[in-house]
């Protein structure tokens, strides 16, 4: 087995992975929130090649099943948003120890959350869609975690076209993500290996949230986005309390 993993580690990643496929598949995001955590304690060494990897398929069934509703105006300002929000990213975790880190990313996705809930909307524009990628850039690179402000920022918008914009807006980033560990020399053959065991459980994701997805409206929609969001920013919290 690739990275040490024995067979019950396995069977448990494939069921993680086909459970949070279903839920990405349905909502548009979260296999990240789920899989990460899981796959970090199971398979230690997995991580970030193969979670990166086999987030790729995903996100482009995605994109495939839904292109004709990607808001391309708002993908092309998030992925410019991510190169200043990357460079500051980089910055900070120069600077800031990795735990305290960590708690302010968490406070301040949180602290998004609640100006959501209490906001009428954020309008979809130019500016907003520059600025929620150069959030996703800063949490991306120093917390792993890039979903809620985009989340945020489409979550009054049509759920398809929520998942098929966030999507693009993923595999964007995994493909940066994927070039920059080939190249720092930290994609090694066993995480390929553990991808390509891993991909039937990611197919499954995309065929068994059809159904689901069909059903969700804006409305039922954005508890979910909220609730996504708000665990990201605890899970965030709890890492760097328990670093510190």
């Amino acid at each position: 087995m690739p990275l040490g993993a024995g067979g019950w580690e396995l069977v448990a990643a494939l069921v993680v992975v086909t459970i949070a496929a279903t839920i990405q598949g349905a909502i548009g995001f979260g296999i990240n929130l789920m899989v990460v955590p899981v796959l970090a304690v199971l398979i230690p060494g997995s991580v970030p090649g193969s979670m990166v990897l086999f987030s790729i398929p995903m996100t482009l069934t995605m994109l495939l099943r839904e292109h004709r509703s990607i808001d391309w105006v708002g993908v092309r300002w998030i992925a410019l948003g991510r190169f200043p929000g990357t460079a500051v990213g980089i910055l900070v975790v120069s600077v800031v120890p990795a735990a305290e880190l960590s708690i302010i990313v968490g406070v301040a996705i949180v602290l998004g959350v609640v100006l959501s809930a209490l906001h009428p909307g954020i309008a979809v524009n130019r500016r907003n869609a520059f600025g929620a990628g150069t959030i996703a850039g800063i949490t991306n690179t120093t917390a792993s975690v890039d979903g809620p402000p985009l989340a945020l920022l489409y979550q009054r918008c049509e759920p398809h076209t929520l998942r098929a914009t966030l999507a693009t807006s993923f595999l964007i980033g995994a493909a940066v993500s994927t070039t920059a560990l080939a190249v720092a020399g930290k994609l090694s053959v066993e995480q390929l290996e553990l991808t390509a065991l891993l991909l039937p459980a990611v197919g499954l994701g995309p065929l068994a949230s059809g159904p689901l997805a069909r059903r969700m409206s804006p409305q039922t929609l954005r508890p979910f986005v909220l609730a996504f969001a708000t665990v990201a920013g605890l899970v965030a919290i709890v890492r760097g309390i328990g670093s510190v």
